[in-house]
């Protein structure tokens, strides 16, 4: 089959063939998929730069989304035909404290074996083996072209607004929230009764903000003293009840905490290299820090009927063909276009 690969770091994709997967090649939680649509995360820019550990050569992208065309023994959620989106772990045991803790925690178990794109093969490819108990099915009224950018992005920044643990009316903030991230986290957050402070440093991702919802759109190139000033101002002389942290910029989650009311919580969703907080935030103002790492299969399926439910838009930049990969992740790396870029494989 027909894969795009990433081969070396710092150089563009290649498109290659590869080993089909077989429906006799799958263990007992597994499944096996046609890939339909697949789309880049920013993240994606990262595993070019070699900002992690992958497996080299691997198949781009961790947000897939495809058919179901052979089950595993153990596999009892999931059918021939069935519409799912892919996980992105992989692996876990069933047997440690997470795994036998709550739903919501298990894909942080420690003993699993890989993740999609770094150490084994991503979406970008015709055929894919995911595991079924991260698997998500995906509402009949959905297309894959919708459901491919929520994989990521859409599950990421849904837990990240469930971390926060707001109850409607309350206030939330989003540094980067022009991005695929953040204008999904404005509409799941409005969603959920949230009124939203949204923060970003470029003009189309403010106008972003504003077109997705946000009660409070700021500029972050203002500096971190004057975007606090103005979201204490907007949220009644208090600060915003908890923020995200969607961007990897230098002062991004300084500044989310700075617009977080005290012994508010901020949570970090961003990966950059280091996390930079000023001491002040937790020690004076008792601002909570906790991380937030993609969600449980449950909340994937609840975070996929709300985007049906509410008419959720995802900005979508499509490209047909797995030649077009290249082209998409350069555009993404240039700024090119807002939002997720959604590529069609199947019938490409």
């Amino acid at each position: 089959m027909r894969a795009c690969q990433l081969v070396k770091y710092n150089a563009p994709h290649e498109i290659r063939v590869i080993p089909t997967p077989t429906p006799s090649s799958l263990r007992s939680h597994e499944l096996l998929i046609k890939v339909a649509v697949a789309s880049l995360c920013h993240s994606d820019l990262e595993y070019v730069k070699g900002h992690l550990d992958c497996t080299l050569p691997v198949t781009a992208s961790h947000e897939g989304t495809g058919t179901v065309l052979a089950v595993g023994a153990g596999v009892d959620r999931f059918k021939v035909g069935d519409r799912v989106m892919a996980g992105q772990t992989f692996g876990r045991c069933d047997e440690c404290e997470i795994c036998k803790g709550p739903e919501n925690y298990r894909h942080y178990c420690p003993n699993r074996e890989t993740m999609m794109s770094v150490q084994r093969n991503g979406a970008f490819q015709e055929y894919l083996v995911i595991d079924a108990r991260e698997a998500s099915r995906i509402p009949d009224e959905m297309a894959f072209e919708t459901a491919a950018p929520l994989a990521c992005a859409g599950i990421t920044v849904w837990r990240g607004i469930l971390q926060a643990e707001l109850k409607p009316g309350q206030w939330i903030g989003m540094v980067g929230s022009g991005g695929g991230l953040g204008h999904l986290g404005i509409q799941f957050a409005k969603a959920r009764g949230l009124k939203v402070v949204g923060v970003d440093a470029r003009d189309e991702s403010l106008a972003l903000s504003r077109e997705a919802g946000a009660d409070v759109v700021l500029d972050a190139r203002l500096g971190k003293e004057e975007v606090a000033r103005q979201a204490w101002e907007a949220t009644g002389g208090k600060g915003v009840d908890a923020s995200l942290t969607l961007s990897d910029a230098k002062m991004a989650a300084a500044t989310a905490c700075a617009i977080t009311k005290n012994h508010g919580t901020m949570v970090q969703i961003a990966l950059p290299k280091e996390v930079s907080i000023p001491f002040e935030e937790y020690i004076f103002r008792d601002v909570r820090v906790k991380g937030s790492f993609l969600c449980s299969q449950k909340e994937a399926e609840e975070m996929l009927q709300c985007v049906v439910d509410h008419d959720i838009h995802i900005e979508k930049n499509i490209f047909h063909g797995l030649d077009q990969v290249p082209t998409a992740v350069e555009a993404l790396k240039t700024g090119a276009y807002r939002g997720k870029g959604v590529i069609v494989i199947e019938g490409a």
